[in-house]
């Protein structure tokens, strides 16, 4: 029996946006090593090299030019496409409301991966916004979705918690595991603390900031890269020099070669997020057999029972109290932190794996299958 034909949809491809554009792009190329024919949609974003799309011997990629009618447009490329279903990451864009609407005209099943959207604090960020529409659209799109794709337990339970009944698949994002050597440890110079991730105000960084001014670690400096969005990165830049904190550099974005340098060549990797429905860095830096230290904003209680790092509620003293625990530490400590958390990665959360799991949850969605997947939460 052939592999269904699979249509994922997405407002954008495009570096800037982190980790769905990654992540949506390596599921849809797991899912083409399973034999489904997959094809991701999105709108055209910038410089194509900018643009993280799908291997192409594995998942087609088609774009919808932005501009006036965008939604419309691509709500047709969504019916043109063929697909057996439609599976939309994301909320409260018209292409989300666009992709609903078609896959219901066509009588598709419909699965959406809410992507943290619908958590407590991504809620309130743009509250009114999000207010009109979910009561204009999203919630009737997700109430009539077939199934919804959660990446965590804690994520499942805000789809509940907001009403929705529909089954959802908990099924994590994948990382790729790097082959080579992964540390890179210096022979000379301070030790690094690495923040790699949107430089957003929901990633915590100005509690970072604060963290590191009370702890001033001897003999570490701290590198934060990524994007900035909407003049973050100036108002850190400006609390970073209101506390002295000169060992404090900002990288900016990064491309996925620097990217690697940069997990290699760190101590430990922090995280201070409020929020994240995965935190896909975190899984990237554990590859890289860096310890982390995040908060309970990410869904990564592991990095305890697995002693691969420190997993702290987003606040002032326990982030203080985390820093200066693992700066304190031996390398050894670290490294042998390190070593765990990549075994952890290796073993749960390769991405070939991931999408066999998600396949599972489409043959099931389509009949191809009678029994429902262990990753299905129906009630």
């Amino acid at each position: 029996m052939s592999g269904p034909r699979v249509l994922h949809t997405t407002a954008s491809l495009h570096a800037r946006n982190g980790g769905p554009p990654r992540t949506i792009s390596a599921l849809a190329e797991g899912l083409g090593r399973t034999g489904a024919d997959v094809e991701v949609l999105a709108l055209a974003d910038g410089r194509s090299d900018e643009t993280i799309r799908p291997d192409p011997a594995l998942a087609r990629t088609s774009f919808v030019e932005p501009g006036g009618g965008e939604a419309r447009r691509f709500g047709q490329a969504v019916q043109n496409a063929g697909a057996d279903l439609v599976h939309d990451h994301g909320l409260w864009l018209p292409t989300n409301h666009a992709a609903a609407r078609a896959a219901s005209r066509l009588g598709v099943p419909f699965v959406v991966s809410t992507r943290g959207m619908l958590e407590p604090w991504a809620r309130q960020n743009s509250r009114l916004k999000k207010t009109v529409a979910w009561w204009a659209y999203q919630r009737r799109d997700l109430a009539g979705a077939t199934a919804l794709h959660a990446t965590a337990p804690s994520e499942a339970q805000a789809l509940r918690s907001a009403g929705l009944s529909a089954p959802i698949a908990v099924i994590p994002n994948g990382v790729h595991v790097p082959a080579e050597t992964v540390r890179q440890r210096r022979e000379s110079g301070p030790h690094r603390a690495l923040f790699l991730s949107r430089v957003h105000p929901k990633k915590g960084l100005p509690l970072l900031l604060d963290a590191w001014a009370e702890v001033r670690p001897a003999g570490w400096e701290l590198t934060i890269a990524g994007p900035d969005e909407g003049g973050h990165q100036a108002q850190l830049e400006a609390q970073a020099a209101r506390l002295g904190l000169d060992e404090v550099s900002f990288r900016g974005p990064v491309g996925n070669d620097a990217k690697w340098d940069l997990y290699r060549s760190a101590d430990l990797f922090v995280l201070p997020t409020y929020s994240e429905n995965f935190g896909v860095v975190v899984a990237e830096a554990l590859a890289a057999g860096v310890p982390v230290l995040t908060t309970t904003g990410a869904p990564w209680a592991e990095l305890e029972t697995h002693r691969a790092g420190w997993w702290v509620e987003p606040a002032p003293r326990p982030l203080a109290d985390a820093l200066r625990a693992s700066t304190e530490s031996t390398d050894g400590e670290r490294a042998a932190m390190g070593a765990r958390g990549r075994a952890l990665v290796e073993r749960a959360y390769g991405w070939d794996g991931i999408a066999a799991q998600m396949a599972q949850v489409y043959d099931w969605i389509l009949g191809r299958q009678p029994s429902v997947p262990p990753c299905v939460q129906t009630g």
